[in-house]
Formats: structure tokens, sequence, C-alpha cells
């Protein structure tokens, strides 16, 4: 009986022993993080990702390898998440095109509800109504009075039929019941310099795009899509203090999603990782420098956030009919 105890002791204590190693092996996260970015290096979910990665980085003590799969408005790099290894070790830089319109227009390779699970939201680009010089009205009120006064006979740019950009004109100009006429190009770029020229009337894109010029008065911003406004544009009124506008309040988001089916452990510390990164001000002050609004949400919270967007913008979908080949 005492050699039995001893040899069964011994086990006990092998086993132990061995045990210990493969759980320290096992603890998240022991290598890098692969972070895919579906669109290029500069783009502003590019520079958000960045911003937040470095940071959650030095916290974790693993590196936060930022990988830039663009292409389809996104959907390459997003398709490709979606079929890695829920393991915790890639993670999307998610953000409105590929996550919540997209799929609401056209077919896509992955399904973001089934795909993905909603890790931590960093912030919100706002969007601002931006009109040419010689535009015949100098505030919201104006402009909208000047859109009932004379329909059909005012164009707006956007940067792509059922992009992000279009999609928020039209939930405004919807609310505003205005008739328009919409001239679609290749990007913001070319859709902003468009108004500049005075070949497009106005137009709605991103604090971040629009941002430099109206600063350099080559254009004019009457309204800002946020219902606060903006601590970015502060001199820029929201649209929500036109009466039809009311409680208006869009923005592109950016954020963090894994997977389907990576353990919650993992969830959650990535999302504590996030939430402690976002909270300082070394964070804040660089996504706002890249015109990103800092709003950072836990997983609860931004998957509540992920759903009243995407029914806001199914809304404004189907009433336009929009539908991408």
């Amino acid at each position: 009986m005492n050699r039995r105890s001893v040899l069964l002791g011994a086990a006990a204590v092998g086993a132990a022993s061995a045990a210990r190693p493969a759980g320290a092996q096992a603890a998240y996260p022991n290598r890098p993080i692969r972070l895919l970015i579906p669109w290029p290096p500069g783009q502003a979910t590019d520079l958000m990702g960045r911003v937040v990665s470095q940071r959650v980085s030095e916290q974790i003590g693993q590196p936060v390898v930022p990988e830039n799969r663009a292409g389809a408005g996104g959907m390459i790099g997003t398709d490709a998440a979606a079929k890695a290894a829920p393991d915790g070790y890639t993670v999307l830089m998610g953000s409105t095109g590929p996550i919540t319109t997209s799929p609401l227009v056209q077919r896509t390779p992955y399904d973001p509800e089934r795909d993905f699970v909603p890790v931590a939201m960093f912030g919100l680009s706002s969007y601002v109504l931006t009109v040419t010089n010689n535009f015949p009205a100098q505030n919201i009120d104006e402009f909208v009075a000047r859109l009932r006064a004379q329909p059909g006979k005012f164009t707006y740019a956007s940067s792509g039929n059922g992009a992000a950009a279009h999609l928020i004109t039209l939930m405004i100009l919807s609310r505003l019941k205005v008739d328009t006429v919409h001239v679609p190009f290749q990007g913001s770029g070319p859709a902003l310099s468009a108004v500049v020229g005075g070949q497009v009337d106005f137009a709605v894109d991103t604090l971040a795009a629009t941002g430099p010029l109206v600063r350099q008065g080559a254009l004019r911003g009457l309204g800002i899509s946020l219902k606060d406004g903006s601590v970015l544009a502060p001199e820029i009124p929201p649209v929500a203090k036109h009466p039809d506008l009311a409680g208006f309040d869009v923005g592109a988001w950016g954020g963090y999603l894994v997977p389907k089916g990576t353990p919650q452990p993992i969830v959650d510390r990535l999302a504590e990782e996030c939430g402690k990164a976002t909270a300082t001000q070394e964070v804040k002050d660089r996504l706002a420098s890249v015109g990103v609004e800092p709003q950072p949400k836990d997983s609860a919270g931004f998957a509540a956030h992920l759903k009243q967007q995407r029914e806001a913008f199914r809304e404004v979908i189907q009433a336009n009919n929009i539908k991408l080949d």
C-alpha cells in the first residue's frame, strides 16, 4: 500500500508539472495578433486601427500587427477575417461600409451577424453637409428653404451609389422631403472636387475629407451629422438643429470584431484592453487628429449600436430601392 501510494503521488506530481507549462502556453495572448484592415494604408479606418492597436500592443505585451487587405470596398479583407480561425489571433478592424451597408445593398461572401462577434467600438467619423461657396444659403435653415423652393434644380455629389456617404445624404434628404439630383463619383476626392469647382451644388462626406476644405475656405460647412455636434469642428452646428432633422445622429463607426466562435474569455480580454486604450488621453488625441470622434463602447454597447445603425440604413435603402449589381 505504501509503495502504491508513493507511485500514485509521483504520478500526480508529474501530471501537475506537465499541466502547468501547457496552461501557461494557453494564456492569451502568447503570440502576435494579426489585425486585418480591409482598406489601404492611410484610409480613415486604417489610421484608427493603427492608433488603437499600438496602445493595445503595449498593454498586452504582444505585437498587434496591422495587415492591409484592401479591395472590393472592404469586402476582401472582411471576408478573410470571417474565414480566419476563431482563436483571437486574427482581429478585424471593422467599419461601416463592409459590415453595415454593403451587405444591405449587394451580395457579400460573409454575413456580419452570422460570422462576427463585436469586441469594442472606438469612435465615429462624423459627416458634414458642405456646399459651394456661391450656394445661396448661409445655414441649414436657408439651405432647406432653397431646396424646397426649387425642387429638382440642385445636385449633390457622393463617393458612389450605395456608399455610406450616399446613404447618409439620402437619410437627410428623405427626412427633409426634398427633390434633388444625385451625381455619383468614384470616391470622396473626385466628389468633393466637383463641389469645390461648382459642377455640383453640395455633398455630405466625412469630416476627415471635408474638414481641410472647409478650413481652407474652399467649401462651406452648414451642418454636421452627430446630434451633439463635434468637438473636432465646434464651429459647424449639427443638422439636427433643423426641426425636420431633430435627433439626427449618424456617423461612420470603427472598431474590433472577431470571427464567430472565438472563446468568450478572449473576446472579454480584447474588449477590456480596448477599453483601457481608448480611455487614455493619448489615444483620444490621436483619434481626434485623424478626424475620429472618440466614442468607445464595450461589446454589448457596440452590438446595440450595430443593430441600430443596420436598421437605420436598411430603412433608407428600402425606401429608395438601392441595389448594386
